[in-house]
Parts: C-alpha cells; sequence; structure tokens
C-alpha cells in the first residue's frame, strides 16, 4: 500500500448543511476545531452535498476558522448532476467530460476557500466515461496544482482499471461496513490492495441502527455479547471490525455529535479477535462462513 496520508478516521461533511443538521457558521468552525483535536484532519466533501451549497458554506466557515490551509486535507467529488435549483438539469445524470470535470474542481476550489484539493474523485461510474479524456483532465489539474491526486468513489475493479490505463488511481471511496460487505469478497478490496489504492468507507457503520430486520437484531445480539469484553460501545465496535481488514480502510465518519466521535477515536484502540471478527461477520451474513 502506499502511505496513508490522510487521517485515520475521515470527517463526512454530508449532513453538515441543508441535507442534515443545517449547521450555522459557528456551528461549523466548531466542529472542525473538535475534529482536528480529536487527530482527524481529512473532510470528505462532494459538489452535490446540500444540492450543491454544503462546501460553499463549509469554505466560509473554514476562512474565518483562524486554521491554516496546511492543518488540514480536502476531500472532494465531482460528476452527479442532479435536478436542482443550482444546475439546468432535466435529468439525473452524470457528466466526466474534461471541461465538466475541470469546471467542477475549481468549482470547489472555489466554494471551499482553497487552492488546491488533496484528493478528487469522480463519484460514481459512468457508461459513457472516457478515459482518455478524464485523463486530460487530471493532468491539467494537477499540473496548475488544483488537486494532488485523483480518485473515484464506488468504482469496481474494472471500472477503477478502465480509467488506471490513462492515469494514477490513489483512491477509492465505497460503502462498506459489517451490514454491507460485499467488497471483501468480490475482489473490490483485493484489486486496491494490489494496485497500492487507498480504500475509503462510506456508511462505515451500516444499517444496523437504521433498519428492524433480521441481519440487523442477529448484529446487535453478537455485539450486546462483545460489548462488555471489549468494554465498548457498540458504534466502536462496528468500526473496529472494519479498521482490522488488512487494506487499512479509512472509515468515512459523517457524525457532528461530539460523543460519537469521541466514541470512533476509540475505536482504534480496539483489536478484536480472529474470532470475534468471525462471530461478527457470521452474524452479518446469517451462516457460517464456507
Amino acid at each position: 500500500m502506499k502511505t496513508n496520508i490522510y487521517s485515520r478516521l475521515i470527517a463526512g461533511t454530508m449532513t453538515w448543511g441543508t441535507w442534515g443538521k443545517q449547521l450555522k457558521k459557528t456551528e461549523m468552525i466548531a466542529l472542525m476545531q473538535y475534529y482536528l483535536e480529536h487527530g482527524i484532519n481529512t473532510f470528505d466533501h462532494a459538489d452535490i452535498y446540500g444540492g450543491y451549497t454544503t462546501e460553499e458554506d463549509f469554505g466560509s466557515a473554514f476562512a474565518e476558522s483562524g486554521l491554516k490551509r496546511e492543518q488540514i486535507q480536502l476531500i472532494s467529488k465531482c460528476g452527479i448532476q442532479e435536478i436542482s435549483e443550482n444546475r439546468d438539469n432535466t435529468v439525473k445524470h452524470y457528466d466526466y467530460s474534461k471541461d465538466h470535470v475541470i469546471w467542477s474542481a475549481e468549482k470547489s476550489l472555489k466554494h471551499l476557500k482553497t487552492d488546491y484539493l488533496d484528493v478528487f474523485l469522480l463519484h460514481r461510474p459512468s457508461p459513457l466515461m472516457q478515459p482518455a479524456e478524464i485523463a486530460e483532465a487530471i493532468t491539467h489539474l494537477k499540473a496548475q496544482g488544483k488537486i494532488k491526486a485523483f480518485g473515484v468513489s464506488n468504482f469496481t475493479p474494472s471500472q477503477t482499471e478502465l480509467l488506471a490505463q490513462n492515469t494514477d488511481i490513489d483512491t477509492n471511496q465505497i460503502e462498506c461496513s459489517l451490514s454491507q460487505h460485499s467488497a471483501m469478497h468480490d475482489g473490490s478490496l483485493d484489486h486496491m490492495m494490489v494496485n497500492k489504492i487507498q480504500p475509503m468507507a462510506w456508511s462505515p457503520l451500516g444499517t444496523v441502527f437504521k433498519e428492524d430486520n433480521a441481519q440487523s437484531k442477529r448484529i446487535h445480539e453478537q455485539l450486546e455479547v462483545l460489548q462488555e469484553k471489549y468494554s465498548a460501545t457498540k458504534d466502536q465496535l462496528l468500526l473496529a471490525w472494519i479498521l482490522k481488514h488488512p487494506a487499512k480502510i479509512n472509515p468515512v465518519i459523517g457524525t457532528t455529535n461530539k460523543k460519537r466521535i469521541e466514541n470512533a477515536v476509540n475505536a482504534l484502540d480496539i483489536n478484536l479477535e480472529l474470532e470475534d471478527w468471525f462471530k461478527l461477520l457470521v452474524a452479518s451474513q446469517g451462516h457460517k462462513v464456507p
């Protein structure tokens, strides 16, 4: 693997704005500072968050936070064209034309009040991607110092390889959790390890606290057994499960709750025993491993 330059946990900003908590500027500044105080200095964005408004809200707060740019790392994503009052679209689609990729990166820089992005991702794969054209855009952005690294999000190994023929892929941000662990079996994480691509995981707690189904009930039962053994909360154990994977996945935690941030940081100190890791996998799957 390449050296993991990002904080072990990444702060996801999707719900900071109008898609969630609708934080005021002062609240955003306080949250940034709280994350930094707890060793989390990488912030994950996408142009689409908040209906194309959250980056600008964050940038405005960052500009008044007193924080220096070198204290934090910024991730953003482009490509999803949503029907929104802030975009002239008639259908949700993906746009990875050279002009749009460059325009999107420059728009994110303007909104985030920064001269560069630490990594710039294509948000979701498109059937109409032109690898050479995307590479031209990324080469241009790197040459101008506007992005340091390039990656993808929600890409399969074959989709990643399609782009990797023309440009370096540093990161792939995927869905990965105990309740959605297909990336551990379908070759996605294997591919990243072989090709030295840094995996990040969105929704790392999965649906365990969101859905009342048979899978969630089995997982909760097993978590309750392990809580006392590890003196840990359920959310900590769920993160510890992902963190144990040899791909060294960076979980993207979307919470704005200070206690949950503390819990997440403390999960870094939990080393699940081998059989306990598999007990949780079995609980998720509903059957023993082959």
